[in-house]
């Protein structure tokens, strides 16, 4: 019995050894601190940007009486899913019209929906004039004399060409735009615009456009960091026949088309494009209402504004986000 206790204490003994001997062997518990929680984009974004150009040019028609223009915008974004953007955006653009109106001022606002590669937008974009002056006077073709219209009021502003302007040209339209992207290199979409009141001519108006870009691959120039591209555009423009204060003048629909390159770098564009219209000089001083219209020796006058152009246009864009 002495033998059989001595060996039931000895493996105890034993046990009790091995397991300090284990629990010495473990590592010491480390306390750290918690790992950083991931970092959550911000849905919000701006974009803005600024350009100037030798021609500020719209649908085919010159804004700027051919002549340099600048422009800016800022455009705040709200990102509701990676798909799915809210924007809204206020730009301005220096112009010449025969109005006198300091600038325009663009406010617009939409939604933009990506569904894979087709990317579409949808918005409001108001085009405002602000300092305009009613241009109001009656010309005898060939001779000169200027008699009022009536149309402005006592003491209008009248011009040697008899061409007249309503004080206020603001209006809006209502778009959709349409993206295919095909690849990393091209892509083709479409739009459409209506105004009811485009110009406040007193007539709706509808324009619609398709347009293609080829973008270069990125290694065209090397490491350089420098990209290019392709773009043209052909649009139609639909018109109709004026209110009383423009005498119920039918003005033409007109086609409008530009093609063009450009170079990227950093968040600088270069673009340099050809732009021209179907409409011809008496037609777009129709539309116009052009202060420098010159007499065509037949009874009516002739635009400038809307002929064939070569459009150079440099810009910035960025967004906050890639300030970060």
């Amino acid at each position: 019995m002495k033998n059989v206790r001595l060996s039931i204490a000895t493996v105890a003994a034993m046990a009790l050894g091995a397991g300090a001997a284990v629990a010495a062997d473990l590592p010491a518990k480390v306390y750290t601190k918690a790992p950083p929680a991931p970092v959550v984009a911000s849905p919000w974004d701006v974009a803005f940007g600024a350009s100037v150009t030798n021609n500020y040019v719209f649908r085919g028609i010159s804004q700027s009486n051919r002549n340099p223009s600048a422009s800016a915008y800022f455009e705040p974004r709200y990102n509701i899913t990676p798909d799915l953007q809210l924007y809204a955006g206020v730009a301005g653009n220096s112009i010449s019209f025969t109005n006198r109106a300091s600038a325009e001022v663009d406010v617009y606002g939409g939604i933009r929906p990506t569904f894979g590669p087709v990317a579409f937008d949808f918005g409001v974009w108001g085009y405002l004039y602000p300092g305009g002056q009613c241009i109001d006077g009656n010309l005898t073709p060939g001779t000169g004399t200027i008699t009022p219209a009536g149309l402005c009021g006592f003491g209008a502003n009248a011009l040697f060409n008899g061409n007249a302007m309503k004080k206020d040209v603001s209006f809006y339209e209502v778009y959709g735009k349409v993206t295919y992207t095909f690849n990393d290199m091209f892509a083709l979409g479409g739009a459409v615009f209506y105004s009811p009141n485009f110009l406040n001519f007193g007539f709706d108006s509808t324009y619609a456009a398709v347009n293609a870009k080829f973008t270069a691959p990125s290694n065209l120039f090397g490491s350089s960091g420098v990209g290019a591209y392709l773009s043209g555009e052909y649009g139609h423009q639909w018109l109709g026949t004026t209110d009383a204060f423009y005498a119920f003048t039918a003005l033409p629909d007109y086609n409008t088309w530009n093609v063009g390159i450009g170079f990227t770098y950093k968040v600088f564009t270069l673009d340099l494009r050809y732009s021209d219209s179907d409409l011809s000089k008496e037609s777009c001083n129709a539309i116009t209402s052009d202060f420098g219209a010159s007499y065509n020796g037949a009874g009516s006058y002739q635009s400038k504004w809307c002929g064939a152009s070569f459009i150079a246009k440099l810009s910035a864009d960025v967004t906050l986000s890639q300030l970060k």
